[in-house]
């Protein structure tokens, strides 16, 4: 391996044994953890200083093997074998409660002649449920030493810095895999002919693929006869048959497991969380906790972050000379960031739920209930993994879609996958349902928590109904299925979950507030300043507005807006949020403060009585239905479009998206408000 300045290592395993977790303890990041396969489908960094020594640590996609089945996969195959003169070592992640499964690919990495250090996860969930491990036979068996950790209590980290700073990678002659004698010659000669270091290397080459394009020639070099017995798929089979069963004696010689009398609390609980009917009962009623919870637990917090702001703005109008600058402060810039800022109690909260749901292993039971209903509508039970994390943010959903190996279901997964309400339009539905629902209850569950389920419910539905469409135009010859394991459940680390959403909420209020920052400056700029001296000469703010460049621009684009009900500065909204939606609520909070210099009255109230000309309710029932719709159904985010166009490598499909979304949004959002005005 070279030395570099920076020390390099990869953490690797399979999929959720704990590998982002031990990375962000590592290095005190905030990449997202779950308890399901799928969550890492990129490789990450991050680094951490100890002693003096800086190291780059590389969070590989989980894997069962070194051949790749899926993209993903192959990301980690591409770092692992044709990158590995960068890295120093591998620190391997098994998982105690799944040692077999994980032993696979140590094994193989192992044969490669890459040092690793190997780590062993979560001993203590092994122990409840009855498995003891013989760490020292283990290590014995394996010929490394063996480090115990449970990340997420740091339990263990600082040994793992201590070996990587020691350079404890043992890189070890133990061969677990024997040529099967049919090949060996064959394997032999190979080795001497293309250079390689050993033996399982030149096998990998063979189980791979990679030089069966050559390998007629390279036969008749080596005068072997055909090569109809090196199918590679084959000859994987046969590698991991032989694996398993010399897996299978170091463990007979290493667990032992307690006589369970009692039922285990997991598969009490999966009678009914996984039930083919009160599995969904249970996970609705969860959803209406959680969106219950949403407002109930963030009305006091959103109304002292509102009250700071509005005493903000005042201030600063207050005591700022009176001019330009003045404006721009006290009634673009403050209530355009204060206008997002207001909702990360909501958002936090939100985010908190999903984070102990996915702690406690319920998270993977939805996966696994979710599976059934995606089958009817064309999408695979990998699917759903994409569509679930599309509830916290489309671009990580839209990337995590590499987990499918069926192209076509692959594209599927991404045209659909932004139809699931994400965080970004949360502050958008929660100030149109305060607008326009009132404040009672339904059996104890306020209407807005109930109208907030039914949008998230409503994306969910749009997105398979999509897909049932979609799939009579991509049509796929085969099939992926769903494979998992469901987790043991456990109790939440409430703490390590909660400094997680802290680093999200603060995630988004950085990157709303940044964007957020520029439009208002911007809609200050065209709405202080106008085409003619009328602009100028006026003093009444309300006229001002009405006579500026962004009026002008607004009623502009009226005439194709009015049919969904909505007037300029609604129309304002929309075309600056397709930059992200949660900009349109800074853009509303910015152009009522320049509309009504009121910096005490807060902007939901400023909306609330606005009226147009013929003096209706500008956010009548029927506009507010039809701007929900509207945020439900279009693509409005320039970096999910990004992301879409990177995973497909296809402005067609990309376009396509944007003009079905969009399309959709506007028709629907038309025919609910002719229907409802």
């Amino acid at each position: 391996m070279q030395e570099n300045k920076k020390k390099q290592i990869l953490l690797v395993g399979n999929p959720n044994v704990g590998k982002s977790t031990v990375f962000n303890t590592l290095c005190n990041k905030k990449q997202k953890t779950g308890n399901y396969a799928g969550v890492t489908v990129a490789s990450h960094s991050g680094n951490y200083v100890y002693k003096n020594e800086e190291v780059e640590v590389i969070d590989l996609p989980g894997s069962y093997s070194v051949y790749p089945s899926s993209e993903d996969e192959a990301i980690f195959s591409k770092y692992l074998i044709d990158e590995q003169k960068n890295y120093a070592g591998v620190v391997y992640i098994l998982e105690a409660l799944s040692l077999k499964r994980g032993l696979l690919l140590f094994q193989q990495i192992q044969d490669l002649g890459i040092p690793m250090i190997l780590i062993v996860n979560q001993i203590d969930q092994a122990e409840r449920r009855g498995i003891t491990i013989d760490i020292q036979k283990f290590s014995e068996a394996l010929g490394i030493k063996i480090i115990q950790t449970n990340a997420k209590e740091q339990i263990g980290i600082d040994e793992v810095r201590e070996a990587v700073y020691n350079n404890e990678f043992v890189k070890t002659d133990q061969v677990s895999f024997e040529t099967p004698n049919e090949h060996r010659d064959f394997i032999q000669k190979l080795v001497a002919h293309k250079g390689f270091d050993n033996e399982y290397k030149a096998w990998m080459s063979l189980s791979l693929g990679t030089d069966l394009g050559r390998i007629g020639g390279v036969m008749e070099q080596l005068n072997e006869p055909d090569s109809k017995s090196l199918v590679p798929k084959r000859l994987q089979v046969q590698e991991t048959v032989r694996r398993y069963q010399n897996v299978d004696k170091i463990l007979a010689d290493v667990i032992s497991k307690r006589t369970q009398f009692k039922e285990l609390l997991t598969e009490k609980l999966d009678k009914v969380l996984v039930h083919k009917f009160w599995g969904y009962v249970v996970f609705l009623a969860i959803l209406l906790v959680i969106f219950q919870s949403v407002f109930f637990l963030a009305e006091y917090p959103m109304t002292w972050i509102e009250d700071t702001f509005s005493w903000l703005a005042a201030f600063t109008s207050e005591h700022l000379p009176e001019g330009p600058i003045n404006s721009l402060i006290s009634n673009g810039i403050v209530p355009g960031i204060g206008g997002i800022v207001v909702f990360a109690p909501q958002i936090g909260i939100l985010l908190y739920f999903l984070y102990l749901l996915e702690d406690s292993g319920y998270m993977a039971r939805v996966v696994f209930l979710m599976d059934r209903l995606l089958r009817p509508f064309g999408l695979n039970g990998k699917s759903i993994v994409p569509l679930v994390s599309g509830t916290a943010c489309a671009i990580p959903a839209v990337i995590s879609t590499r987990n499918i190996e069926n192209v076509k279901e692959r594209l599927l997964t991404i045209l659909v996958t932004p139809f699931m309400t994400c965080s970004a339009r949360l502050p958008v539905y929660s100030i149109i349902i305060g607008l326009i629902i009132s404040e009672g209850t339904f059996l104890g569950i306020k209407y807005k928590a109930l109208v907030l389920m039914g949008m998230y419910l409503l994306g969910f539905l749009v997105a398979l109904f999509s897909a049932a469409i979609l799939k009579r135009f991509i049509k796929s010859k085969g099939k992926t299925y769903l494979v998992m394991d469901l987790p043991a459940y456990k109790k939440p680390l409430f703490g390590y979950d909660f400094k997680m959403v802290l680093g999200k909420v603060w995630d988004f209020i950085t990157g709303a507030g940044k964007i957020i920052f520029i439009v208002s400056i911007i809609i200050w700029f065209l709405s202080y300043f106008g085409p003619s001296q009328k602009t100028n000469e006026m003093v009444a703010t309300d006229v001002h507005l009405d006579h500026s460049y962004l009026a002008k621009m607004g009623k502009g684009i009226e005439p194709v807006i009015a049919p969904l009900g909505y007037d300029w500065k609604m129309g304002v909204g929309i075309l600056t949020s397709f930059v992200a939606r949660e900009v349109f609520v800074g853009t509303m909070s910015t152009l009522y403060s320049l509309e009504d210099d009121a910096p005490e009255v807060k902007v939901i109230d400023k909306m609330r009585r606005d009226v147009k000309p013929n003096g209706e309710k500008v956010f009548s029932f029927a506009t507010g239905i039809s701007v929900l719709l509207f945020y439900a159904f279009a693509m409005q985010c320039v970096s999910t479009l990004a992301v879409v166009y990177r995973e497909t490598k296809s402005w067609k499909w990309t376009g396509f998206q944007v003009v079905m979304m969009t399309g959709l949004a506007y028709f629907v959002s038309m025919i609910v408000y002719q229907i409802l005005k």
